[in-house]
């Protein structure tokens, strides 16, 4: 998939217009619905990305390949997208208990991810979606679970270089009784140098789980007075 100069008048609105709708949210653009509306989330995800969806893969699943890059910029391409090894489920438990058996409150997954790319003098503006699911463990899953997804762009190699990382949350809804709900989001701030031609395609979008996003940023400290 190859970068795209410029967005259509009409495509920017419908983005606009998304994003108007459903407010802020840690980047969410879709908002979030219960099992039996899946399909509406498939469909906005796609509305917004089209071809680009695909089926999540970790991260050891070999990447999609992509168009041979040459010294000419334009013919860049879009990293693909993989959850990262480690962070492809979000299990919580009851406080004090393991995330397990009788304890497990509720399980993420990463079920549909997407992207696209703009290059403009220089850097590249990625905006990465990911769709996923919600189920509900034996413990019980409170009405609303906030959901801490990572996104981070890493230069493959030994050792691989994490170009830049950032977190994000977005929060889903579980009504009384159901077994699960779908959550998305849209990470469409991340922003990098472009990389040279050779090294276009070492380059991936990886996301996955994070818990240590939900938890608040200590203060900095405050120099000592004298």
């Amino acid at each position: 998939m190859k970068f795209n100069a410029k967005r259509t008048a009409g495509a920017m609105l419908a983005i606009l217009a998304a994003s108007a709708l459903t407010g802020c949210g840690g980047g969410s653009m879709f908002g979030s619905s219960s099992g039996p509306s899946s399909g509406s989330v498939g469909s906005r995800f796609s509305q917004l990305f089209g071809s680009n969806s695909q089926e999540a893969k970790t991260s050891d699943t070999p990447a999609t390949p992509s168009t041979q890059a040459t010294d000419n910029s334009s013919d860049l391409t879009c990293p693909s997208v993989q959850i990262r090894f480690g962070a492809s489920t979000l299990a919580v438990g009851l406080p004090g208990k393991p995330a397990s058996g009788n304890d497990l409150r509720y399980q993420g997954t990463i079920t549909r991810t997407a992207r696209d790319c703009n290059l403009t003098n220089g850097q590249i503006s990625a905006r990465i979606g990911i769709v996923g699911r919600i189920i509900v463990g034996p413990a019980g899953a409170p009405p609303t679970v906030d959901v801490p997804i990572r996104v981070a762009v890493v230069q493959d190699g030994a050792p691989e270089k994490i170009v830049t990382t950032k977190a994000y949350k977005t929060s889903v809804s579980i009504a009384p009784g159901d077994l699960n709900a779908d959550f998305s989001l849209v990470a469409e701030d991340l922003v990098y140098p472009a990389p040279t031609a050779s090294a276009n395609d070492s380059y991936i979008f990886y996301v996955g789980f994070d818990p240590a996003g939900l938890k608040p940023e200590a203060p900095a400290k405050g120099k000592k007075k004298r």
